[in-house]
């Protein structure tokens, strides 16, 4: 009877290490995965910055080189003054 306690315990004692390992090993790929997104957020803000700032460089050469017709012109009207009260809010923040 000892024997078969033996033989119990053994088994759970392998299945117990089998899952630390597993465990282990779903750790360290969890860990990988976090690190890529993290990757990928920033390379995704990177973008997304790159492509405003190019899109700024559009409107400015658009805007410079040619007329606007009054819709294009209401548009960009409404763009800068979205610039100028982000800027008065840096403004602010920095006074206070």
């Amino acid at each position: 009877m000892s024997q078969v306690i033996e033989e119990k315990i053994k088994q759970i004692q392998e299945k117990l290490i089998q899952l630390c390992r597993r465990n282990a090993a779903i750790e360290k790929e969890n860990s990988l995965l976090k690190e890529a997104l993290e990757e990928q957020k920033t390379a995704a803000a990177n973008a997304q910055t790159n492509m405003e700032a190019m899109q700024q460089q559009l409107d400015i050469a658009r805007y410079g080189n040619s007329e606007m017709n009054p819709t294009e012109r209401k548009a960009f009207e409404k763009r800068i003054n979205t610039y100028l009260k982000e800027i008065d809010k840096c403004i602010a923040l920095l006074s206070v």
